[in-house]
């Protein structure tokens, strides 16, 4: 059976790898919807065009001239002057995701960067829709929000991470659980001491050694601020408290993360470092797509490399496992702060270790008002606080 997917975020890494997979597997999957922020027109337009899609939405009102533009040209390209084919429906606006999002289809994939995927999350939810989630800031903002309004099997996780911690734990009773375990790449300074980190630029966090991902997730991979929210959304998505939760390096990274049980065995998933396997993954789940990706070559000699986490140097991930025992709105602190310390970073204006040094006073700062002990978790305290901490993180690298 074909199903119906929209995709947020087309333009971006996932999206654009989402499309390779659908269009390898013709008999597989129809696209109908597509999102995207508007950077890229006349990508989006093939990407539309190319798929026959319905509905396509940007994000920014002002793209959306040259996205019609873009659409028509790609069209008469493809000698659809004659009829025959319907140009999509375009939607424009910070809304107009969480729109696409409530398009009736059979799975949503959020490949959306940062916080603004919250509301398609939810939006594809309440809509009863699969949700294969990239987005990982959505489940961290949202925390309890999301989880509850996500029926079981009704969120799949599409980071290679947690869709190998999804694939460990199939069939297998929670019970028997002892901890999960993610694995790290290290990023491009590991084993670098904290010292050794205090010239690191821009250009030099983005040079990730083994993914290929867009620039904001790159460094966080490069601060291991990723790790950190990687371990509070496993947490959120199976129930496995953050005392039995570690990071463990491993450079390589094709063991994507392994699951160690009560009588001493564990379980890895283990494939090239290709995110069209967890995106295909996400889209077909529970089925397996043939052929996604080569798998591993065996016909050679292969070491693989694991170390412990060095938390002085990368302290992020202690920080990320103090927001979200703390709970509530704190890992949307943690995020939202991130956010605007990487830009503050890519912009020159902060430090490399600077990033999470401010990430951790905002925190500290938060979880030690009366309010954020208090509040229950809510849609508007998460705007609320997601604000805040933008808020006091620009104070901050501004008066640094």
């Amino acid at each position: 059976m074909r199903k119906r997917v929209a995709i947020l975020g087309s333009t971006g890494s996932v999206g654009t790898q989402a499309l390779e997979v659908v269009e390898a597997t013709p008999d597989r999957f129809d696209v109908v919807a597509l999102a995207a922020g508007g950077g890229q027109p006349e990508l989006l337009a093939r990407q539309a065009i190319a798929h026959e899609v319905e509905v396509v939405a940007v994000a920014q009102a002002t793209a959306a001239q040259d996205v019609q533009l873009a659409l028509y040209a790609e069209a008469q390209r493809r000698g659809w002057e004659q009829g025959d084919h319907r140009i999509p429906r375009l939607l424009a606006g910070k809304d107009a995701a969480t729109e696409v999002a409530r398009t009736p289809c059979d799975v949503v994939l959020n490949g959306m960067t940062g916080a603004v995927g919250l509301g398609p999350t939810l939006a594809a939810l309440a809509a009863g829709t699969t949700v294969a989630l990239a987005n990982k800031e959505s489940l961290i903002v949202g925390g309890e929000l999301v989880t509850s309004a996500a029926r079981p099997g009704q969120l799949v996780p599409v980071d290679s991470e947690h869709s190998a911690l999804a694939q460990a734990l199939k069939g297998e009773d929670p019970a028997d659980v002892r901890r999960l375990i993610v694995t790290a790449s290290g990023g491009p300074f590991r084993g670098r001491t904290r010292a050794e980190l205090t010239d690191v630029t821009p250009e030099q966090a983005a040079a990730h050694p083994t993914w290929d991902m867009g620039p904001v997730i790159t460094i966080n991979s490069a601060t291991l601020v990723n790790k950190g929210l990687e371990v509070i959304e496993a947490h959120l998505l199976f129930g496995i408290d953050y005392d039995r939760i570690d990071v463990v390096v491993h450079p390589g990274s094709v063991v994507h993360s392994m699951v160690e049980f009560v009588d001493g065995s564990t379980m890895l998933q283990a494939s090239p470092p290709d995110m069209r396997l967890p995106i295909a993954l996400g889209l077909a789940w529970p089925a397996r797509v043939p052929g996604a990706v080569p798998g591993c070559d065996w016909t050679s000699p292969v070491t693989w490399q694991f170390e412990p986490l060095d938390h002085v140097a990368f302290p992020a991930v202690a920080l990320a496992q103090r927001a979200g025992r703390f709970g509530r709105t704190a890992p949307a602190v943690f995020n939202a702060a991130n956010e605007v310390c990487v830009d503050a970073f890519v912009e020159g204006r902060l430090d490399f270790l600077g990033i999470v040094d401010t990430v951790a006073e905002v925190v500290e700062e938060h979880c030690g008002s009366a309010e954020a002990g208090a509040a229950d978790l809510t849609l508007e305290g998460v705007l609320d606080a997601d604000a805040w901490a933008r808020d006091r993180a620009r104070t901050r690298i501004e008066t640094a």
